[in-house]
């Protein structure tokens, strides 16, 4: 392409300090070094872990930072030793890594790879590349980089480990989604980071075929289930659409803002409730529509209310309940031991348990051929300069994802 172990000169937006708008800026990014790629980013969406960032609660951040983890690109340049992607290559940049040679990437009961497992606070890791400097230049100054992919710029740079290659016709404004939000909430439903029966890894597979490998307490949505979804974001939706996918004969979904029930319907939720318009606590009002609780809750909302609501809603003997989101200064969950003991589960998920670099690729198929609708997700296209006002649209809840174009 001509920038090849150059310095490209490109726009990002820039996080200079907590709770303040970004700024576009212009950046140097330097060529990639050795198991690294320089990607040009054509899409990006925004996910809630990028304003937990500017949260003035969240103390971990460290600033300057390009933020963004939601992306798609095309390969501009790839550094030594690179052989799983070349230029001209459209990637997705991965913020669960996957090295495929840790016991974490060889073993089917995990999407963990040793390059995170590192690290306490996921939100917080991979703020530098592997030899502990930056890609990113502004005003002189070194820029860090966020969750290894840092999506809010024209140009990034990754490891090697930290993108997936994907089909040369994907729709990049589309599947850029796949990148957090939706693989996070569909992957949460239908997959199971854990061996069947049979032996076979499930992992972001076609779970309407699997049913007969599926042991009798599954973490995984199976046909016929009942579940329950808390909080109807971009994950939330894209979780009632794996149940909707797994089989589930009935999906309640959750939600402070009634809004969001119409599109929920659309998705495939038989049932909507508002907590808020209810005369008593929700889960109570969910057992007594399910004769006991739900076999399936997965909280996507974050917080301890929503948290002890999704547990509580579950069936003893056998319920599932998945936490999935995660509210910046929340207390926590409490649990009676009680509560486990009747037989319940409580798991949690990052990424919904895709191993990235073999499972995105598959979801990006499966887009193509109709599986499920990425299009319903994306509420607002803006270009990239309008990033703050995409910000607003996420804060007033009036956005489910919004994509930026370069």
């Amino acid at each position: 392409m001509g920038t090849k172990g150059k310095v490209i000169k490109c726009k990002a937006a820039i996080a200079w300090e907590a709770n303040k708008p970004l700024c576009i800026e212009e950046v140097e990014v330097a060529p990639p070094k050795a198991h690294e790629v320089r990607i040009q980013i054509i899409a990006t969406a925004l996910c809630h872990s990028d304003a937990h960032i500017l949260h003035p609660k969240f103390t971990k951040a460290l600033f300057p930072v390009i933020l963004g983890h939601e992306g798609a690109g095309i390969v501009e340049s790839v550094g030594p030793g690179v052989t799983n992607c070349k230029p001209g290559d459209k990637v997705i940049p991965l913020y669960m890594p996957q090295c495929k040679k840790c016991k974490f990437c060889l073993s089917p009961l995990t999407n963990f790879c040793a390059k995170l497992s590192q690290f306490k606070d996921p939100i917080i890791q991979q703020e530098v590349m592997e030899d502990k400097t930056s890609r990113f230049t502004c005003k002189g100054k070194p820029v860090y980089h966020f969750l290894g992919t840092s999506t809010f710029s024209q140009y990034t740079v990754v490891s090697d480990t930290n993108l997936a290659k994907i089909d040369d016709d994907a729709n990049l404004e589309r599947v850029c989604l796949l990148g957090c939000g939706f693989s996070t909430g569909y992957g949460a439903a239908i997959n199971t980071a854990k061996q069947t029966q049979s032996g076979e890894d499930t992992n972001c597979r076609d779970p309407t075929h699997l049913h007969m490998a599926t042991p009798t307490f599954s973490l995984k949505v199976t046909p016929g289930s009942t579940c329950a979804i808390f909080g109807l974001g971009g994950v939330g939706l894209s979780a009632l659409i794996g149940c909707k996918v797994a089989g589930a004969s009935r999906i309640i979904a959750v939600d402070i803002n009634s809004e969001k029930f119409a599109k929920a319907k659309a998705l495939g939720a038989t049932d909507c409730l508002n907590p808020r318009d209810l005369q008593k606590p929700v889960q109570e009002v969910i057992i007594d529509m399910t004769g006991g609780g739900v076999d399936f809750a997965l909280d996507c909302a974050g917080g301890s209310e929503a948290m002890k609501a999704a547990l509580d809603c579950t069936t003893v003997g056998w319920g599932s309940c998945t936490l999935i989101g995660v509210a910046i200064g929340d207390k926590g969950l409490t649990v009676s031991p009680i509560e486990i003991l009747m037989g319940r589960t409580i798991n949690g998920t990052l990424f919904g348990g895709c191993k990235g670099r073999d499972s995105i690729p598959k979801l990006v198929t499966d887009y193509k051929n109709k599986k499920f609708n990425l299009d319903a997700l994306v509420t607002h296209t803006l270009p990239f300069d309008k990033i703050n006002e995409a910000f607003d649209l996420m804060h007033q809840g009036k956005s489910i994802r919004t994509v930026l174009t370069f």
